[in-house]
C-alpha cells in the first residue's frame, strides 16, 4: 500500500470527526446513537490535535463514499493537502511546546531558587532538591533495587497530577526504571522514610512533558514520597 494511502487512512477519522457538529441531526435509534458516539469521540480527538474542518464538507465526503459517487476532489490532491496539514500541525505543536517549555523552565528555576532557602531543603550536585519529612531506620535501596512506595505528585502551583494515596494502592517498581530525579532521590532514603522531592525538568520529563499534557513540557515537579519497603 502506498505511503500516501496509509496517510489518508490514518487521517480519515480526524476529518470524519467534524460530523459531530451537526447538532440538528436526529438521534433516536440505536444506530444513530452509536454513530453519534463515534462522531463525538473522534471530534474530541480532532479538537485535541488542533484540527479544524468544515462539517458540511465532511458530511458530503461521507455521503459520496457511501453512495459510490465520483469524488468532488481528486484523491491525490486530498492526500497532498492532508500531508501538508499534518506537517503544519506538527510544526505548530512543536513551536507551542517550545514556548511552553521555556516559560515553565523559567518558572521552575525561580521556584527552586526560592525553595532552596527554606529550612530543611537540601540540594544535590545534580540539582535535585529534597526535604526529609520523616527518617526511617531501614536500609537504603540501590539503583538495581525494587521498591514499594506511596507518593503524591504535584506541579509547582500545587495542582496534583498523580497520587497512589488516592488510588489506595502503593506502587512497586525498579529504582532505575523511573525518572532520574526519583532514581537519585530514592537512594537517599531508608525504609520507613518520607521525603519531599523537588525535581527540575531535566531530571523529570524534560521539554517533552508527559501524560498527553498532564505534565507540561519543561515542568518542575514536587513529590511526597514514602518508602514502604525494599523488595
Amino acid at each position: 500500500m502506498a505511503r500516501s494511502t496509509l496517510l489518508l487512512i490514518a487521517l480519515i477519522p480526524l476529518f470524519f470527526a467534524g460530523c459531530g457538529r451537526q447538532n440538528s441531526a436526529t438521534i433516536k435509534t440505536d444506530d444513530q446513537k452509536i454513530s453519534y458516539g463515534i462522531g463525538l469521540n473522534l471530534g474530541k480527538s480532532m479538537k485535541q490535535q488542533g484540527l479544524e474542518v468544515d462539517a458540511q464538507a465532511v458530511a458530503a465526503g461521507i455521503a459520496d463514499a457511501q453512495s459510490g459517487a465520483k469524488p468532488k476532489v481528486a484523491i491525490n490532491e486530498i492526500e497532498s493537502l492532508m500531508l501538508a496539514k499534518q506537517q503544519q500541525l506538527m510544526k505548530d505543536r512543536l513551536k507551542a511546546d517550545a514556548a511552553a517549555a521555556s516559560k515553565n523552565a523559567a518558572d521552575g528555576e525561580a521556584f527552586l531558587k526560592e525553595n532552596e532557602k527554606k529550612a530543611g531543603v537540601k540540594t544535590t550536585a545534580s540539582g535535585l532538591q529534597y526535604k526529609v519529612e520523616k527518617e526511617g531506620k531501614g536500609k537504603k535501596p540501590s539503583a538495581t533495587s525494587t521498591v514499594t512506595v506511596n507518593y503524591r505528585g504535584t506541579l509547582i502551583d500545587g495542582k496534583e497530577f498523580d497520587s497512589s494515596y488516592k488510588r489506595n494502592e502503593p506502587a512497586t517498581f525498579p529504582v532505575n526504571g523511573v525518572i532520574p530525579g526519583w532514581t537519585e532521590g530514592l537512594q537517599l532514603m531508608t525504609e520507613g522514610s518520607k521525603y519531599q522531592f523537588f525535581i527540575p525538568a531535566k531530571l523529570a520529563y524534560g521539554e517533552q512533558g508527559a501524560g498527553n499534557g498532564v505534565i507540561p513540557p519543561g515542568a518542575t515537579l514536587v513529590f511526597e514520597v514514602e518508602l514502604l519497603k525494599i523488595d
